[in-house]
């Protein structure tokens, strides 16, 4: 059948479907909650006031998740980004430049584009860290008086590098810059305070990293930026502008909102997760699969070299996509098909014993074709 998933019950290492993956409770709202826009019927005008089903008491919950003022709903969290960059370049003209790190996604480069700013890029370290350099950002903010916003992805998709947000919140605040976070993620997968981490926004994502079918994301910002973020239409009554009056609905929405209790649990074992993600690390780089990104690692989203699965596909019949085949023989998902040489993925949730059996399957693979 077309739509048959053809990795279910594959053990799940893609580091975009870890930290996405449905609750129990989910699934069911899942099925009652797939006819159309079905969240609707309960509108009175604004998404964030339905009272059936409660997504106003969800709101006022992620708040205090999240330790923010307010709280939006988009359609992921490259809009939520958008959505800032737009409402404080109207609200100042003057100012055209967004600073970022090297390691942003990018999404966040071409949020800025959409909104007509230039970008100015703090450079990561280089090989093999990749770190951040959280003092380029107060360098940057004190020689310039243009910059609009500053953005610091929490941690990066490719290496899993969690930077200071503390460091680069002080520095913003010393040069009167608001500071946001791309939590895309960490958001859902370990705590997050935005008055703790000293940012002024941060945007999450539901199908990356809280429990949530997609697409979905949710902005929190602080009040002081509410009437230009989350202004009025003059057009039509009680409808928010950057929002387009309204943005996720239906499933999306509710399946955040069904795993919502799963998703305040899971982070409670934050720290499990992370021991665990520097176990396996520590285990393939006993199979001459090198880690690349900060050590000691401290998030679950991992990078990996390994010049010897690369020299095999520079060999072997069937190339540089030997490595996906092999994994997918052995009911092994997530490792991006035709990559052998530099991978990502993700340990988050899965199982021990499970984790276990994909580094045997490595190093099966490794010996069966070694030379």
């Amino acid at each position: 059948m077309f739509f048959e998933r053809q990795v279910k019950d594959f053990i799940n290492i893609d580091p975009l479907q870890t930290g996405g993956k449905l609750s129990e409770d989910a699934k069911k709202v899942l099925l009652e909650w797939g006819d159309g826009y079905s969240i609707c019927d309960y509108c009175t005008g604004k998404l964030e006031e339905i009272t059936k089903p409660p997504v106003n008491r969800f709101v006022e919950e992620l708040k205090e998740f999240f330790e923010c003022d307010e709280v939006r709903f988009t359609t992921g969290a490259r809009e939520g980004k958008f959505a800032v960059m737009h409402a404080l370049s109207r609200a100042n003209p003057d100012k055209k430049y967004v600073v970022v790190d090297s390691n942003a996604h990018y999404s966040t480069l071409l949020a800025a584009e959409r909104a007509g700013l230039n970008v100015i890029e703090v450079e990561n370290s280089g090989y093999p860290e990749y770190r951040i350099n959280e003092e380029k950002y107060r360098e940057i903010l004190e020689s310039r008086n243009d910059v609009l916003l500053a953005v610091l992805t929490y941690p990066d998709g490719n290496y899993g590098n969690l930077p200071d947000a503390k460091k680069v919140s002080e520095a913003c605040r010393g040069e009167d810059v608001p500071l946001l976070l791309n939590c895309a993620y960490s958001a859902g997968r370990m705590p997050i305070s935005m008055v703790e981490l000293g940012a002024d926004f941060i945007v999450a994502s539901g199908h990356k990293s809280m429990a949530s079918a997609g697409p979905v994301g949710v902005l929190g910002f602080s009040k002081d930026y509410t009437k230009i973020v989350a202004r009025w239409s003059k057009y039509r009554k009680g409808k928010e502008v950057e929002f387009l009056g309204c943005t996720a609905r239906g499933v999306p929405l509710l399946t955040l909102m069904a795993s919502f209790d799963h998703v305040k649990e899971r982070i409670k074992r934050w720290d499990q997760e992370v021991e665990k993600a520097r176990w396996f690390a520590e285990e393939m780089e006993k199979l001459g699969i090198k880690q690349l990104g900060e050590k000691p690692h401290n998030h679950d989203l991992m990078f990996f070299e390994s010049e010897i699965l690369y020299e095999i596909s520079r060999k072997v019949k069937r190339g540089r996509y030997f490595l996906y085949k092999e994994l997918k023989k052995k009911r092994i998902h997530g490792i991006k098909p035709g990559l052998t040489k530099h991978f990502k993925l993700s340990t988050y949730l899965v199982p021990k014993d499970d984790l276990r059996i994909v580094l045997n399957a490595f190093e099966e693979i490794i010996e069966a074709y070694k030379v």
